[in-house]
């Protein structure tokens, strides 16, 4: 389709729902700048205009949240440079806008792995999130990493398990888990290292750990690694 950025903000707006962004809000989805497009709509659109870093980068420019997810479906992984991951990353104003620009487009950078390790050093409550959801679309999504590039991640979970961000605390939670879910070593470390984290004196820790070796030690993860 015409990749004309007005073009397609026109018909993101033909497709607005109020009701659609007070369900967002309940959510915990900042909609300062949201339609109410859903993601699959976003999706068939993103498909629609086809890959085009370009189109991305003046989408995510326009500030409206739509777009700016729109613009991690259909960004070039291999033309994202590092400014940019930064750039976006300071952007974030919610966990949904977070987890779809490093769930679908900067796990697939060069930049991921480093980022994974750098940004959960950051104060910013979403660029925090950012390195621990690219270290669970890691362990999902990349199958040529090795164990001890995911073991790296594992002393950053048990130093960050005490952050009570709630949107923070989901995410170390999430990587940890992702990371257990790759194979029968990672699965015995990361519950090794829920263990630990569940002695912390420390009620965000105790939840992290608690989740995590629910599905850890479940007869469903269990039986897929040992099959």
């Amino acid at each position: 389709m015409d990749k004309d950025t007005g073009a397609i903000i026109a018909e993101l707006k033909k497709r607005a729902d109020r009701n659609a962004v007070d369900g967002m809000s309940r959510f915990g989805i900042n909609t300062k700048d949201a339609l109410g497009v859903s993601i699959p709509e976003l999706r068939k659109f993103a498909k629609r205009i086809g890959t085009n870093h370009e189109t991305a980068i003046r989408l995510w420019k326009t500030g409206v949240h739509e777009a700016r997810i729109l613009a991690s479906f259909v960004d070039d992984y291999s033309a994202v440079s590092e400014g940019q991951m930064e750039e976006w990353a300071g952007d974030f104003d919610s966990w949904d806008l977070c987890d779809q620009c490093c769930s679908n487009l900067f796990d697939r950078t060069k930049f991921a792995y480093g980022k994974a390790i750098e940004w959960p050093k950051r104060e910013e409550e979403y660029v925090k999130r950012a390195g621990f959801v690219l270290m669970a679309a890691l362990s999902v999504h990349n199958k040529e990493m090795r164990d001890a590039q995911f073991e790296r991640f594992i002393p950053i979970i048990e130093r960050e398990c005490l952050d009570e961000r709630n949107f923070v605390r989901k995410a170390v939670n999430w990587a940890l888990r992702q990371i257990g879910k790759r194979n029968k070593r990672l699965n015995r470390l990361a519950i090794l290292s829920a263990e630990r984290i569940m002695l912390k004196d420390s009620n965000t820790a105790k939840w992290i750990a608690n989740d995590a070796l629910r599905e850890l030690k479940s007869n469903a993860v269990q039986g897929r690694l040992h099959a």
